[in-house]
């Protein structure tokens, strides 16, 4: 199978929404790497990392989050592999 790689940011209502939490939870589901953090502007960043169509399941669950997001954009794009190994929450 392969490996792919997208790093990319979250915009809508997606801070103190439980989203980070939930992204790590979904992308260990999918046994993903990578991590996932707020940013100061109000947009979730994340990248993950592995299998590229669990991948591309954590992309499609992007698009709408946990329950009480509301998710107005997703910008991710593909890149190179970076290594990493598990999924986080960064702060």
């Amino acid at each position: 199978m392969a490996r792919i790689c997208l790093h990319g940011y979250i915009s809508g209502t997606v801070q103190g929404v439980s989203f980070r939490q939930s992204t790590c939870a979904e992308a260990q589901r999918l046994a993903l790497d990578g991590w996932v953090r707020n940013l100061v502007d109000g947009r979730v960043e994340v990248l993950a990392e592995g299998d590229e169509e669990a991948v591309r399941r954590l992309a499609k669950w992007l698009e709408r989050g946990p329950a009480a997001a509301r998710v107005t954009d997703v910008q991710l794009e593909e890149q190179a592999l970076q290594g990493i190994a598990g999924f986080i929450v960064r702060r």
